[in-house]
């Protein structure tokens, strides 16, 4: 298996949009869409915002774990991140999209980053290439980048989700605090390697 991290392109939406979902967890992408919608729906409407180049979830921002060695490049895993800072700019094209495809408003949703923090928004790695050392590959890739940045890597972890929590600190995230994010209990975690 040969692995290659590379930038995203718009051709690659429909799966990074469903390694989000798989990040977000599929209960959560239900919450979004709503009663009256599917996860097919919540899916085309994730496909739309990564197209797009001024969201959060935007090609742009998202780094692609790509198998070169199989039969097309697609990505196997994912890493969306961005400058905290910017989080309430980049959620806006969520926010509508909600409101025009959900009738959903999340416009007082809580933050969960800000100024200072490159924030590791969403990272998965397909089923069947976990265990190789890429989602720890992602991590280390968005630290290095949030350094360029001047910025410090964080990102949220569930509370209940010690195996990721386990593979964060083993890669050099270390424990700030414990918050909550949608009422869910969580740990704010930051990069504290060397």
């Amino acid at each position: 298996m040969n692995i290659l991290l590379k930038e995203a392109v718009p051709e690659q939406a429909q799966t990074i949009a469903r390694l989000i979902m798989q990040a977000m967890n599929y209960d959560c992408c239900q919450y979004f869409a709503g009663p009256d919608h599917t996860l097919a729906d919540f899916e085309r409407v994730m496909t739309g915002l990564v197209r797009r180049t001024d969201t959060q979830y935007s090609y742009r921002n998202t780094i692609v774990a790509v198998d070169v060695d199989a039969d097309e490049e697609r990505p196997v895993g994912i890493m969306v991140s961005y400058d905290g800072g910017r989080l309430h700019e980049l959620r806006r094209a969520f926010i509508e999209a909600a409101r025009i495809h959900f009738a959903q408003d999340f416009s007082q949703m809580e933050d969960e980053t800000g100024p200072g923090e490159f924030y590791l928004d969403s990272m998965a790695v397909e089923e069947a290439y976990r265990g190789h050392g890429i989602a720890s590959r992602l991590l280390l890739d968005a630290a290095r980048r949030a350094k360029a940045l001047g910025l410090r890597a964080g990102l949220l972890v569930d509370q209940g989700n010690p195996s990721a929590e386990r593979l964060y600190r083993r890669v050099g995230f270390v424990y700030k605090e414990d918050t909550a994010w949608g009422s869910h209990p969580m740990r704010h975690l930051v990069w504290g390697g060397v």
